[in-house]
């Protein structure tokens, strides 16, 4: 599916939106279990998305409300991959995260493979799956297994993390044909996540036992990915999953590491080696071809 100029500009929004995610979540963990900043990002978000429908004389609370959707979408879509990449960036950097976040569209290939029947795996996809795998490789890199304290499972953390992101995007495609609107499908995934993530969050991270209150740097990280990398991005999600479908969507994962990987170095600190970005380039090299670029370019050649 062609995207036109407007959808091509919410997809570079939002990954400025996500690619700042990282960032903030880094600040954040610093300070915070990784399960009470998943709480703080999706209930702030709800309680904000939750008022913009009320402004607008809407509610979630009625009897046609989907909320089994909403729940599995949340489950997919937030409560399993932010837990995953929080907790992995625990363990590394916060640009090489995002790289690893990067490999979402290879999945999505792969799993809409077997589940959907207009987005089957063509031979050129195959191959973009198969240089994703290589990238994905050469960022993890053969010494990890054998490096106490590598940082192994915080990369497998962040892979697991994109392959539910891609069960979300399928999932989520059934939003429009259920004829629910881009911000009340936002409001509803995640304010179903915040009630999923709520008894979690107080079991395992029991909060109360911090021994000193957060930061004015945490509160304002909290508030960032809240509003900004969640109530906001969620909104440009639908619009995009809508407009362009799973595919093309999954493609604002590869845009989203520039911007991670700049707020790190930036402000956190933080440098990635050269076979991070060699295997960012094999990721990349995977979604031209995903996205039919190279194809195109090759037969303008002719």
């Amino acid at each position: 599916m062609r995207m036109s100029l407007r959808v091509w500009f919410w997809l570079l929004s939002l990954s400025v939106l996500w690619g700042g995610s990282f960032f903030f979540a880094k600040v954040a963990v610093a300070e915070l279990p990784p399960l009470a900043v998943v709480f703080a990002r999706v209930c702030l978000a709800a309680v904000a998305l939750d008022l913009l429908l009320a402004l607008r004389g809407q509610s979630l609370f009625r009897r046609s409300t989907p909320w089994g959707a909403f729940f599995a979408m949340g489950v997919l879509n937030n409560l399993l991959p932010f837990s995953l990449i929080f907790w992995g960036q625990t363990q590394i950097a916060s640009g090489l995260a995002a790289i690893l976040n990067a490999t979402t569209p290879l999945f999505t290939v792969v799993v809409a493979h077997y589940l959907t029947d207009d987005e089957r795996m063509t031979a050129a996809k195959a191959v973009a799956v198969l240089a994703g795998i290589a990238g994905v490789v050469l960022l993890i890199g053969p010494g990890v297994l054998t490096q106490a304290g590598s940082g192994l499972w915080g990369e497998i953390a962040c892979l697991g993390a994109a392959l539910s992101y891609a069960f979300a995007s399928l999932y989520g495609r059934r939003f429009k044909a259920m004829g629910v609107a881009p911000l009340t499908a936002a409001a509803g995934q995640v304010t179903a996540s915040a009630l999923l993530i709520l008894p979690i969050m107080l079991i395992v991270d029991r909060p109360w036992t911090l021994s000193a209150a957060p930061s004015l740097a945490v509160w304002a990280s909290l508030i960032g990915i809240a509003l900004l990398s969640t109530a906001l991005a969620y909104v440009l999600f639908f619009r995009i999953l809508a407009a362009a479908g799973a595919t093309n969507l999954a493609l604002v994962t590869f845009l989203i590491p520039l911007t991670a990987i700049l707020l790190g170095a930036a402000f956190l600190g933080e440098r990635l080696g050269v076979r991070h970005f060699a295997g960012m380039a094999l990721i990349g090299f995977g979604l031209a071809l995903i996205d039919g670029r190279i194809g195109r370019v090759l037969r303008g050649a002719k």
